[in-house]
């Protein structure tokens, strides 16, 4: 049996921003989720405190080697009132996956769950209720024993913050301007490339950064051994339509399990449309954009839902797809996601959690 979770309540109330002010990831909610490992006590204490800083030992583990993963999901207000979280479970599974690759002990899935519940349920208040807003929740676990040898640490912090948000590229659901990348790689196959980990990201930036510079929203990360098969778009995963196909990279353990991903694809097969998750070159797809069979692109994630994609550009080359618009399957798998998450579609598979 895990212990109780024990609450102790913030004296004072932050601000909260009105839902037109919102931007990604900058305002955190008054409460946290924390609980604290030690070899040999296993997980204890779980708890929900004021927001704040934590006391870290400059030798912690996580400074030095990385050892920390993440997650993020988001909780919605339907129309109705009703916050709901959108597939937790899945993700709660994705944070014991990634914390095994990084040999961090694992969470009880049920408290790491109501760890998730617990904490929205009590500032429930912070869920704007625009459609397009959400509350972001962003669960971490780090290595905090302080040591200098180089070995799984022996002490960890697992907490959980909260974020009021809205969308997370300004263009929102228009069409995004993707560089496609040869020179960097973001993971290889045996790598940490299928956790979620942060230092997957930090090896992003430079890529990113000569892309926005460039004029690009993203870029697009070919494989590591080749630099011929298409990995992910950002911090996203990829799908397209090619004729009547829709194509999207195997999880081959260089790309991320997204949850929106596998929500799409759910989606696509439910509708009966042909899905193949399946090896795709950029060659292929170059040569569909030319051809004019090359119908949609788009990229999946928590952050954005579903992001279309306008133009690629190749070694110089600019594919543009459907003209720069949004594509009609696109808006299908947007409105039918962002239905469920708001609770205006019947939710049929149980992906939502009411808090």
């Amino acid at each position: 049996m895990s212990d109780p979770i024990r609450i102790s309540r913030a004296a004072t109330k932050k601000p909260k921003p009105k839902d037109s002010e919102l931007t990604f990831g900058t305002v955190f909610t008054d409460h946290m989720f924390v609980m604290d490992f030690q070899e040999e006590k296993g997980w204890y204490d779980p708890r929900v405190e004021p927001y704040g800083p934590f006391p870290l030992d400059p030798a912690a583990a996580v400074l030095h080697y990385a050892q920390a993963v993440f997650d993020g999901l988001k909780a919605f207000r339907g129309r109705d009132g009703q916050v709901r979280l959108f597939r937790p479970q899945k993700h709660v599974e994705r944070l014991i996956q990634s914390s095994q690759r990084l040999c961090i002990p694992p969470l009880d899935p049920d408290l790491a769950l109501k760890s998730l519940v617990t904490l929205v349920g009590i500032e429930k208040d912070w869920v704007p209720s625009t459609v397009g807003t959400s509350l972001y929740v962003r669960p971490t676990i780090i290595a905090s024993e302080p040591f200098l040898g180089v070995r799984p640490a022996k002490s960890y912090i697992y907490y959980v913050i909260l974020s009021p948000v809205g969308a997370y590229y300004p263009e929102g659901i228009n069409p995004v301007k993707i560089l496609v990348v040869d020179k960097y790689v973001r993971a290889v196959e045996g790598g940490v490339g299928g956790a979620k980990t942060g230092v997957n990201y930090a090896a992003s930036l430079y890529a990113a950064e000569e892309a926005k510079h460039a004029g690009f929203t993203q870029v697009l990360w070919l494989d590591g051994r080749e630099r011929k098969y298409i990995d992910e778009v950002g911090t996203m995963n990829i799908m397209m339509k090619i004729g009547d196909e829709i194509v999207t990279p195997p999880l081959s353990g260089t790309i991320l399990a997204g949850v929106t991903r596998d929500s799409a694809l759910s989606l696509m097969r439910d509708w009966g449309l042909r899905v193949s998750e399946r090896p795709v070159t950029i060659d292929e797809v170059a040569a569909a954009a030319r051809k004019g069979t090359l119908e949609e692109v788009w990229g999946t994630g928590t952050a954005a839902v579903i992001s279309p994609v306008g133009e690629l550009a190749y070694k110089g080359e600019r594919l543009v797809i459907n003209g720069g618009r949004i594509g009609t399957l696109t808006q299908k798998l947007y409105d039918a996601i962002v239905g469920i998450q708001y609770g205006t579609a019947p939710d049929t598979r149980g992906w939502t959690v009411p808090v």
